[in-house]
């Protein structure tokens, strides 16, 4: 099957102050939505990706490297809120996924952007996925879209639930040994719902940290 975009997973955690109704979250269960890439695929060589050696400004936002090779392109739909604190939660959120896969590229789930921009439930979440990457031997190619975002700030000021639609109908697992792509026909599979729960770094002025995360997979929703 081909490689979905960060399904379900250990670190869904509920929230009981932010998140609206729960959506394939509350437990560490894993059921058929947590597959992986990497059997049953058609294939098909790509060309060749170049992994940049250094990153440029803009790839380092808290100083921190978030560059990914030219063939893995996360691309964010989103339209910033007014709200200061929401918009700046926003943009974390999609740093706290090219930390992953940054980290999906590197080959390690230390990567220091991982642990800049996740905690708790949001860190281990991170690292699970990176691990099953890694353990599967893939990388990930292709181009995996982020839409319709909402943001919703808690009373206490630090904290703002990030919730979008994913389509990883072009986005595929890459196996590392053989180079090649595994790929099905697009599905109900390929769109996922999440809802992030992201914390504000105490000690930081605009870095947000993601500490829950949750997704509904086979999200009709977001097709």
């Amino acid at each position: 099957m081909k490689r979905r975009s960060l399904p379900v997973a250990a670190a869904l955690v509920a929230s009981a102050a932010l998140l609206l109704t729960a959506c394939g979250g509350g437990d560490d269960k894993s059921s058929d939505n947590d597959k992986i890439a990497g059997a049953d695929q058609s294939t098909e060589t790509p060309k060749e990706s170049a992994t940049p050696s250094t990153a440029p400004a803009k790839d380092k936002p808290d100083g921190v490297d978030l560059s990914l090779p030219k063939d893995m392109n996360l691309v964010f739909d989103w339209k910033k809120p007014e709200d200061k604190n929401e918009a700046a939660a926003m943009d974390d959120t999609a740093n706290f996924f090219r930390a992953i896969y940054r980290g999906v590229d590197k080959r390690t789930a230390k990567d220091a952007a991982v642990a800049a921009y996740s905690t708790g439930g949001g860190l281990k979440y991170a690292q699970t996925q990176i691990d099953a990457w890694i353990e599967g031997g893939w990388t990930a190619t292709g181009t995996l879209r982020h839409y319709d975002v909402t943001t919703r700030s808690a009373d206490n000021g630090t904290s703002v639930e990030v919730a979008f639609c994913a389509d990883s109908s072009k986005f595929y697992g890459k196996e590392i040994k053989t180079n090649k792509v595994l790929t099905t026909e697009p599905s109900i599979k390929d769109f996922d719902y999440y809802k992030i729960i992201m914390t504000k770094y105490p000690t930081a002025d605009d870095l947000w940290q993601a500490s829950k995360v949750f997704v509904e997979t086979k999200a009709e929703k977001c097709q």
